[in-house]
């Protein structure tokens, strides 16, 4: 089995993490390309070699000097080098970060460095060969990523060599100026390698044992997640799960390559596994919880909007007109509510609430601010009546207040809006109903 490993920033935080990389890689012949983050924490108050490489930039481009900042980005690489006792000098590749830097080459470039400079580190450490992201990961112009030249260029390319260290988080536009993918991105160069050899598996190591069914700031030692659909992650990462990127699932998808989400400190753990479909029911009825505080609804009254032709296009064309997204649109006979991010909404309120009263002459605008989302998946859900009772008897259990309930017509998902002071009440109750009491 052809497998692509990518390994985060924890995983790669130190000397002593790196040799557990290589134990992991090491192990099995098959994993040939590896997909490094910059270094992460290496205790919880340390800062992440990205954020130093934010910082020493803003130093430079606002034209101050940024040389004690650099000084000790190369002392964390060096300490690297020095753990794993190798013959490697970065003292080029950082002449080059500098004058680069001295020269305003952009954020991207800044930020990308962290894992360019790590892949180096890795290649030379496995003995594979070093691929340079920006020589075959491309952006067009408008920063889109360009997925057919994309794996036109790299499958022909990993195609020559053995074993392949790429870098994650970053490719460049057509002129080779460095672009990256928003945070979190490796995980999406993972997936485009993965496409792009045909691999049989997409190994993503992090430092959990996979994907929880809730988060474990809120749930104390929430249950893991054994098998989990693209379609059921997409949804739990759109609305807050961060072990994966949540853009990372579509160039696997594409080919039915599955995820398997796994612990470097806990390798023998068979962590999660990411698929397109499976037969294997989940041991509950719904695989996961997430959600996100701070959005606000817009709620619209007019008596017989339901005859009126057009009128949910003239509501929605207020929020395009001003450059908002929408989350949710639960509508009644008379009524329609749209929900979106408080933040983006509340400089341009009154502006939107303009737009709506010239284009859908509404009777009642209301607006009511501090509320949260939850989203409750399970592709079982389908298949168990009563599931949204349960949810409500559960949350009315809890005495909250559910100000929204929507549910797609897959059945695969419910999402619920509670106030934000409700939020971890809410999560609570659900997961309690469906996972430790199970009624």
């Amino acid at each position: 089995m052809r497998r692509v490993v990518k390994f985060g920033g924890s995983s790669l935080a130190s000397a002593e993490q790196f040799e557990k990389v290589g134990a992991i890689i090491r192990a099995d012949k098959e994993r040939k390309f590896v997909v490094p983050s910059a270094p992460g924490k290496r205790y919880p108050d340390d800062i992440k070699v990205t954020d130093m490489l934010y910082s020493c930039y803003a130093l430079a481009e606002a034209g101050k000097d940024f040389s004690n900042e650099m000084k000790a980005i190369k002392a964390r690489y060096q300490e690297i080098i020095d753990g794993l006792k190798l013959d490697l000098s970065l003292e080029e590749a950082f002449a080059t970060v500098e004058k680069n830097f001295k020269a305003k080459a952009g954020k991207d470039y800044a930020a990308s460095r962290g894992e360019f400079l790590n892949g180096i580190i890795m290649a030379a450490y496995l003995k594979f060969e070093f691929i340079d992201s920006a020589t075959v990961i491309f952006f067009d112009e408008d920063g889109k990523f360009n997925a057919d030249k994309t794996n036109e260029v790299l499958s022909a390319r990993l195609e020559k060599c053995e074993a392949a260290v790429i870098p994650g988080f970053y490719g460049a536009y057509e002129d080779g100026t460095v672009k990256t993918f928003s945070r979190g991105g490796s995980d999406i160069t993972g997936s485009i390698v993965a496409k792009a050899v045909k691999a049989d598996v997409y190994e993503n190591w992090t430092d959990v044992s996979g994907v929880l069914i809730a988060d474990p700031r809120i749930i104390k030692d929430p249950k893991g997640i054994e098998v989990i659909t693209y379609r059921e992650l997409r949804e739990l990462s759109y609305m807050g799960f961060t072990v994966l990127h949540e853009d990372a699932i579509f160039p696997v998808r594409q080919m039915g390559i599955p995820i398997n989400i796994r612990n470097t400190n806990a390798p023998e753990d068979n962590g999660t596994w990411i698929v397109e479909s499976t037969c294997q029911k989940s041991k509950y009825v719904i695989t996961g919880i997430a959600g996100k505080k701070g959005f606000c609804s817009v709620n619209i009254e007019k008596e017989m909007m339901n005859s009126e032709i057009g009128f949910g296009r003239k509501v929605l064309q207020a929020f395009e007109y001003n450059c908002i997204y929408f989350e949710h649109v639960p509508s009644g006979i008379d009524t329609m509510t749209v929900f979106v991010h408080q933040d983006e909404f509340m400089h341009k309120e009154q502006n939107v609430v303009g737009a709506l009263h010239r284009l859908a002459n509404p009777d009642v605008i209301d607006i009511e601010a501090d509320l949260a989302l939850i989203a409750v998946v399970g592709r079982g859900m389908k298949s168990v009546r009563g599931t949204a009772g349960r949810i409500f008897s559960a949350l009315a259990h809890a005495n909250v207040n559910v100000k929204m309930i929507d549910q797609g017509s897959s059945e695969l998902n419910i999402i619920i809006g509670v106030e934000n002071d409700d939020f971890e009440i809410a999560i609570k109750a659900i997961y309690d109903i469906f996972v430790e009491t199970r009624l």
